[in-house]
């Protein structure tokens, strides 16, 4: 339905024009009517000759051109078809002036001129010009935007795509620690047996249905870091000093999800799981104004094993900040016995993909 209403604003828009341009014309010559009498006859001229503008126009931007793009014929037969086509249109509309429009339109007030006329061929010609013409702009125009639209759908779809797996973080032997921690709990019979796999349960969930949106409340995130640590805590025991500290002026600000996992378990893949000693993780998390601090130290063991600092994780992240946002900073610093991470997000700087 859309597309009939174009076709029929753009003709009547091709017959307007039309109208007046042989108003003008005519005006000189037919003197002896007045304006409102010659645009109706000239109204109807045009209704007239709208029908061989019309059968050409579809047939050289649908027919002929699309064959000649595809190349589905030689291009010299084309070219000659669409030449014979507008020569018999042109004859056509001839016809349609001596027989019809000047003996029922005019009353016979101009004179008949020969259908192969060279005049008036060429006024003809020119009008067939105008209409295919016009047509095929247009049609140019909205594929060229069409075209637009498509690219930009699939730069969207491929972005959407790139982010559900940069936020596939979650380290698979994580999952594989926790339940065999889980197991360890239970053949101990411990309390602490159904918290854990609530924890897990709720990490679970949130990683399968909350994180697919492009943002999440900040407060479901943190609550998802929450459970993280939990879990984390089991595996090290008193081995592991975990301190969170959380500062933050409102519960409604939105982030992109899984954006912050990412820095504290790179403390526990990277760091904690490879030092040997008591270790620490500190963490603070500060939102004021939308704006967005996150502190990340951590233990490093350097005569074990340098945190590598372009590792996949903190290298997915960054790609996902460039991605969601386009205000942000991003520090690292590995030093000889901790790893630090800055991270400075403004929450209100959203890039829609």
């Amino acid at each position: 339905m859309k597309r009939f209403l174009l076709h029929a604003a753009f003709w009547i828009c091709y017959l307007l024009i039309f109208t007046w341009i042989t108003f003008l014309w005519d005006r000189a010559t037919l003197t002896h009517l007045s304006s409102q009498q010659i645009i109706f006859i000239d109204l109807k001229c045009a209704l007239i000759s709208f029908i061989p503008q019309a059968l050409f126009a579809y047939f050289l931007v649908y027919l002929a051109i699309p064959a000649f793009v595809r190349k589905r014929v030689h291009p010299i037969y084309i070219v000659c078809v669409v030449l014979i086509a507008l020569f018999i249109s042109a004859v056509i509309d001839g016809a349609i002036t001596n027989y019809i429009e000047i003996p029922y339109f005019y009353n016979y007030t101009i004179k008949k001129v020969q259908i192969l006329d060279l005049q008036g061929l060429t006024t003809s010609i020119l009008f067939f010009g105008l209409s295919s013409g016009s047509m095929l702009t247009i049609k140019m125009v909205r594929t060229q935007l069409a075209a637009k639209e498509r690219e930009k759908e699939l730069i969207k779809q491929k972005l959407e795509t790139e982010l559900l797996y940069l936020r596939n973080q979650i380290n698979p032997h994580f999952l594989m620690n926790t339940l065999n921690n889980i197991y360890a709990l239970a053949r101990k019979k411990s309390d602490d047996t159904p918290e854990v796999v609530m924890r897990l349960s709720e990490l679970l969930r949130f990683v399968l249905y909350e994180s697919n949106g492009q943002y999440i409340a900040l407060k479901k995130e943190i609550g998802m870091l929450e459970d993280y640590l939990a879990l984390e805590t089991i595996r090290y025991n008193d081995r592991l000093s975990i301190k969170f500290t959380r500062d933050i002026d409102s519960d409604l600000y939105k982030i992109t999800p899984l954006l912050l996992l990412p820095f504290i378990e790179n403390a526990f893949k990277h760091g904690i799981s490879e030092t040997r000693f008591e270790s620490y993780i500190s963490i603070d998390l500060k939102v004021q104004n939308g704006q967005l601090n996150l502190m990340v130290e951590n233990t490093n063991d350097h005569e074990k094993s340098a945190i590598p600092v372009s590792n996949i994780g903190l290298q997915n992240v960054k790609r996902q900040l460039e991605i969601t946002y386009s205000d942000y900073k991003l520090n690292i610093n590995n030093g000889d016995n901790f790893f630090k991470v800055d991270l400075f997000v403004n929450l209100n700087s959203h890039v829609e993909i």
